[in-house]
């Protein structure tokens, strides 16, 4: 792919516009999309893809991107998703983002000019160590950057920019998707798989140059509901049982070397409670469960069924109940059934003159659903890093490594089929 080489990537200009327009999902909101601003960048994204010359590309009523880069071969080729995420995080401040790009890094902490306070330490950001040379894209220190996952829309773009502008290049049908609320758990919730018409998918959302991720969590979001019993409490004595003390309780009871996200790592899965609303009433403890091995989730539920029945067993009065809803599945259990999917992905790596790296993600993406929705679809990586936070960051050679490597993925199911 000499020609790569040769192309003037158009990448970091799209990111660094699309940074600037606030697109942070909202937990708490009940619509779709999560929050309308969202529809901002979908607004723009539609608009520079019928400039490019994609004429179907439309933005729904839910905050989707649909776009399709039609086939230039004779051959019968899989039609391929291409997807990443529009939303940034709401976990840091994301409104009035101002990047700024440190050309040519030398190595050292990297200063944040607005925000004293914030600097990138090279301690404890080990992956510097590999951008000598490189330009890093980082935010002022007052917001997050939203390189996850503005840095895979824009990837996205230039590689659709690139395969129109070089038809010589030989693809397959492909397809386009820019999801709302991914970073809510909500990214695919009302994505229409019948227009999407796609047979394999690429979320284009991982950090480490050159890494490909088949593997996520399973996840389940748990909720436990204590409830107490109250009365005036100028005369409770023996009477008064305290919802939120009994919670206080059962999570106290959780285990302190284990099974927690601050004692994990690895393949280890943890429980880890997120989120407690009440009054001495009644209290809800919201749980996130996390696993690689689904079935380890249930034994998980059981452990936290088993901590609450013996604290609420002390009081005569109070109870619980617990209610599970599935969040994903390790998309793993379907990518082994298409193993070129992979396979393809990790050989477009090395096409782009990168060691390949397969991973396993300690957490989901919208690959993670689109699995089981019969969208076989593993992760790429774009190059972002220290994400959800305003020490994010991304190197502006790895998004056009990402790009290089996004087109050798559309090479080679044209060449394979």
């Amino acid at each position: 792919m000499s020609r790569i080489k040769d192309y003037s990537f158009t990448c970091v200009e799209r990111f660094l516009r699309y940074v600037r327009i606030d697109t942070q999902s909202d937990h708490n909101s009940t619509t779709h999309p999560s929050t309308e601003k969202q529809k901002d960048l979908g607004r723009l994204l539609v608009k520079e893809l019928h400039e490019i010359g994609i004429a179907d590309a439309e933005l729904d009523e839910f905050g989707y991107v649909y776009a399709t880069l039609e086939s230039n071969t004779e051959k019968k080729v899989p039609v391929i998703c291409l997807c990443s995420h529009m939303d940034t995080s709401p976990d840091a401040p994301g409104k009035n983002v101002n990047p700024v790009i440190h050309r040519n890094y030398r190595g050292g902490d990297i200063a944040l000019p607005n925000n004293p306070s914030q600097s990138i330490r090279a301690s404890e950001h080990p992956e510097l160590a590999e951008q000598i040379g490189n330009d890093i894209i980082t935010t002022d220190g007052t917001t997050l950057l939203g390189a996850d996952n503005k840095a895979g829309v824009a990837e996205i773009m230039d590689t659709v920019h690139y395969l129109v502008n070089n038809p010589e290049v030989k693809h397959g049908k492909i397809r386009i998707l820019f999801t709302p609320d991914e970073e809510v758990g909500r990214g695919v919730d009302k994505v229409d798989m019948k227009k999407l018409g796609a047979d394999v998918g690429y979320t284009i959302d991982g950090a480490d140059l050159g890494s490909v991720q088949d593997e996520t969590f399973s996840a389940d979001s748990l909720t436990l509901t204590v409830t107490g019993f109250n009365i005036h409490p100028g005369f409770a004595k023996g009477k008064m049982e305290n919802a939120i003390k009994i919670a206080a309780e059962i999570i106290d009871r959780l285990p302190k070397d284990k099974m927690s996200p601050e004692t994990t790592s690895g393949k280890e899965g943890f429980v880890n409670p997120v989120r407690i609303d009440g009054t001495v009433d009644s209290v809800k403890i919201r749980f996130i469960i996390r696993d690689f091995v689904t079935s380890n989730l249930g034994l998980m539920e059981d452990r936290i069924r088993k901590i609450a029945g013996e604290v609420v067993a002390a009081y005569r009065q109070s109870g619980f109940e617990i209610s599970v809803e599935q969040s994903y599945r390790n998309l793993k259990e379907v990518l082994d059934n298409e193993p070129r999917i992979v396979e393809y992905a990790v050989e477009a790596v090395r096409r782009a003159g990168l060691e390949p790296k397969l991973e396993s993600i300690r957490g989901g993406t919208d690959g993670s659903r689109l699995s089981f929705m019969g969208l076989p679809c593993p992760n790429i990586f774009a190059g972002e890093h220290a994400f959800h936070s305003v020490l994010e960051w991304v190197s502006v050679q790895d998004m056009q490594k990402a790009v290089e490597t996004i087109i050798n993925l559309c090479i080679i199911w044209e060449e394979r089929s």
